[in-house]
């Protein structure tokens, strides 16, 4: 088999199942690696036996190298791609794809322009758990989804994270932070969706981090922490999102759809594994459902290894760029129907990815 080569960069906290996932699986191979402490590369490189760890513009420059994967930090997302795009690399961004929508949009224009792919995280949805869900919904076991709940609650990440400030900044809080798992799992089940109205709220104005060297330091909260999302699809589908950063308990569920015929619940979207449980409308009791063969542990990465094997069969890959750009606008949609009082229209769209066999 042709081996795909990529070259890393961002050898952060989230490099390293990025490493262990790709150096297994079929097809792909980390060729060299990136950060800008090049201490860190250097590090990852010996870790993970990798071949070169580079600059970053000698990795973009290499003619080595097939993929870019730009595991930087959120704001550097955009430029990074740009730059992989214009030295003729695939990319494929940790989410989001970028913080602005309009920088996004330059993303993929790029890509189209010179006949190259881009994708983007999370690939939790081809994982067994939601897999399973996908074939339940496609072969009619519930019938017509017609609605979907989806919660992330929580009260933040300042008491266990050493260095939380960046998660009370603007393209962060909980919708940008935890919000892509919960709205690529429903597109990828659902299909794409056509406007949003949302209401946003900033709780608490300071935070006290909890833990490590920065324990008792306060942060300003710079964006919402408490957002709600009413999501109307294209298929006539509708939904609620609530993610929160303000949520000290709840027993909420993650993640449900209800269907004319029955209801499905859905593993966290954050992994790849179960449960699924399913209740038909003459049953008293919830079932549940073995999962279909796949990925049930940790796999970031998968997405990835799809977009590589793709383009060697000129095939969609389906962890892509136009679904990670719907999402992104989706969430600044909810965020400016809070700001505005009233539904927005959604400009982008996607297609449903492929299922995952």
């Amino acid at each position: 088999m042709t081996q795909t080569k990529i070259g890393l960069i961002g050898c952060g906290n989230i490099s390293g199942i990025y490493f262990k996932v790709l150096s297994e699986l079929a097809g792909v191979e980390i060729v060299a690696c990136a950060d800008m402490d090049r201490a860190r590369a250097d590090a990852a490189a010996q870790k993970y036996k990798i071949p070169a760890s580079q600059t970053m513009p000698d990795l973009l420059a290499s003619p080595d190298i097939d993929i870019v994967l730009n595991l930087t930090p959120p704001a550097a997302h955009a430029e990074v791609a740009l730059a992989a795009l214009a030295m003729g690399k695939s990319v494929y961004n940790e989410k989001p794809l970028a913080i602005e929508f309009a920088d996004a949009q330059r993303i993929l224009a790029e890509a189209a322009a010179n006949g190259l792919r881009v994708g983007c995280a999370p690939d939790t949805f081809l994982g067994a758990g939601l897999q399973t869900c996908r074939r339940l919904i496609d072969d009619g076991v519930i019938g017509r989804p017609v609605a979907a709940t989806a919660f992330m609650l929580s009260h933040g990440p300042e008491r266990w994270h050493p260095d939380p400030e960046f998660f009370y900044k603007p393209g962060a809080g909980p919708l940008f932070d935890m919000g892509p798992y919960y709205l690529t799992a429903l597109i990828s089940l659902l299909g794409p969706v056509a406007n949003v109205t949302g209401s946003a709220a900033i709780s608490f104005a300071q935070r006290e981090i909890g833990s490590g060297a920065k324990q008792g330091q306060k942060i300003e909260v710079e964006t919402p922490t408490h957002v709600t999302g009413l999501l109307d699809f294209a298929s006539g589908a509708t939904a609620t999102m609530i993610t929160s950063f303000d949520v000290w308990a709840s027993t909420l569920p993650r993640l449900e759809i209800y269907g004319s015929e029955g209801t499905l619940l859905l593993p966290d979207p954050n992994f790849y594994d179960g449960p699924v449980r399913l209740r038909l409308r003459a049953e008293s009791d919830w079932r549940e459902m073995p999962l279909l063969p796949g990925y049930t542990e940790n796999s970031r990465g998968l997405g990835v290894a799809d977009m590589a094997r793709a383009i060697r069969e000129g095939r969609p890959h389906r962890a892509s760029g136009e679904m990670a750009l719907h999402v992104l606008e989706i969430m600044h949609a909810i965020l400016e129907s809070a700001q505005i009082g009233r539904r927005v229209e959604l400009q982008s769209s996607c297609e449903r990815p492929a299922p995952f066999n």
